[in-house]
């Protein structure tokens, strides 16, 4: 089994809640380009790409699809 890209989050503070919520759940992920924002200061997060076990993708998507909206949809005033 192999990692498979998550989500993309699009900024830091969306990125700090995702490996909350992964970690509360005991769910394994891996974040890359996570730490590339502190070599250019003042630019914000760079293509981090949050990545999972494929067997467990389905499961996080499932915790992620109430927090984050997709294809410009609002979810619960979470948005």
């Amino acid at each position: 089994m192999g990692l498979i890209k998550l989500t993309e989050p699009r900024d830091m503070g969306e990125l700090a809640l995702i490996k909350s919520l992964l970690d509360g759940n005991g769910i394994t992920y891996v974040v890359h380009n996570e730490h590339v924002s502190s070599l250019y200061p003042g630019v914000p997060l760079l293509m981090c790409t949050v990545m999972v076990d494929e067997s467990e993708l389905q499961r996080a998507e499932t915790l992620l699809s109430k927090l984050i909206p997709t294809n410009g949809e609002e979810t619960d005033g979470l948005a």
